[in-house]
């Protein structure tokens, strides 16, 4: 049996039982982005681990360094962000071939150090190593929340509200326009340059939803929430799947900018199939009860600047996930967003 047969969260599952156990300081183990650990005190520490591959996660002759050193530190904020939580401190493992330029890995930090600063995050130490490959960046990033305020994919009840921040989509969008972009794409006119950049933006170097994140968990409304890093479709999947429950969505619900249908047009697919597939939006998705997902999503606007909408329903574990697409047809949520050791689109 290969990893491939298995995939991505099949492999965790069966490497979280060798290494697993129970132990009194560990309030979130294995299973979720975000282990949450209680080592005493008022707040609980937060310890996340991301890495982007060469070949996978970026290629480098379409990112410049300064970008993807944001970016690597940049989606571990996301996981801190989904837990309600303030990053703190970060480790980075950088594992380079020996013809990388050393201003390109200087580059590389300046980026990183940017992304620190704007996060609130101390770069405390690390590993370099010489790898045979591809270049690697591994971060491991530690963050605070208070009990009170921990966010989790667990504790959706049906009948609450599912509510996402930003547009998605746009991610996928800025990747269909640097690979290999069929020829309706492929002409600098076919897009206006403020959509293109904007797209690119979006791909290139995310923005983590960290102060909405802290909004959402400090109003005590919401019950579960989780970055929106594989798409859509497969994000709200984790959450269906922690907590016991169904979901319904409507495609004509999904917070789409003009560039992604713009894009979508030119692909001629439908713009919704960008936003519950396409992942790397790093958005937050959090559910709330009916009676407060109103109030939630003005507070988070009012102190963020940042759109929240509503875009489905948490159903019965028993109803399944459901996408209820534009002309009125409810068809099965297929879990369609990134996993690894899969075929992806």
């Amino acid at each position: 049996m290969k990893v491939g047969d298995v995939g991505e969260f099949g492999l965790i599952a069966r490497l979280a039982r060798l290494v697993g156990g129970e132990h009194p300081d560990v309030v979130v183990g294995i299973g979720d982005d975000v282990a949450v650990l209680d080592v005493g005190g008022p707040e609980w520490l937060l310890a996340t681990v991301d890495a982007q591959v060469e070949g996978v996660h970026f290629l480098r002759q379409l990112i410049a360094p300064r970008q993807l050193g944001r970016r690597a530190l940049a989606v571990n904020v996301s996981d801190i962000a989904a837990a309600g939580g303030r990053p703190t401190f970060a480790l980075v493992s950088l594992s380079l071939p020996n013809d990388v330029e050393v201003q390109w890995a200087e580059a590389l930090y300046r980026g990183l150090r940017a992304e620190a600063d704007r996060a609130g995050v101390a770069v405390v130490g690390g590993n370099v190593a010489r790898s045979p490959g591809p270049v690697l960046i591994d971060i491991t990033l530690l963050g605070r929340v208070r009990p009170e305020h921990l966010l989790r994919r667990t504790g959706t009840r049906p009948g609450d509200v599912v509510l996402v921040t930003g547009t998605l989509g746009d991610a996928a969008a800025g990747l269909r326009l640097l690979l290999d972009p069929p020829p309706a794409l492929a002409s600098p006119q076919a897009l206006p340059p403020v959509e293109r950049d904007a797209l690119l933006k979006r791909l290139l170097t995310p923005t983590p939803r960290l102060a909405e994140g802290q909004v959402v968990a400090r109003s005590g409304m919401a019950t579960a929430m989780i970055d929106i890093s594989d798409g859509l479709s497969s994000d709200v999947g984790h959450i269906c799947a922690a907590s016991h429950v169904g979901v319904r969505l409507w495609a004509e619900r999904l917070p789409i900018s003009e560039g992604t249908r713009h894009v979508a047009r030119l692909l001629e697919v439908p713009p919704w199939e960008l936003a519950l597939a396409g992942g790397e939006d790093y958005e937050l998705c959090f559910t709330a009860p009916r009676e407060a997902a109103e109030a939630l999503a003005a507070r988070v606007t009012a102190e963020t600047g940042t759109q929240v909408t509503p875009v489905g329903e948490v159903l019965p574990a028993g109803a399944g996930r459901r996408l209820v697409t534009p002309d009125g047809q409810e068809v099965p949520l297929e879990p369609r967003g990134w996993q690894h050791f899969a075929q992806n689109p």
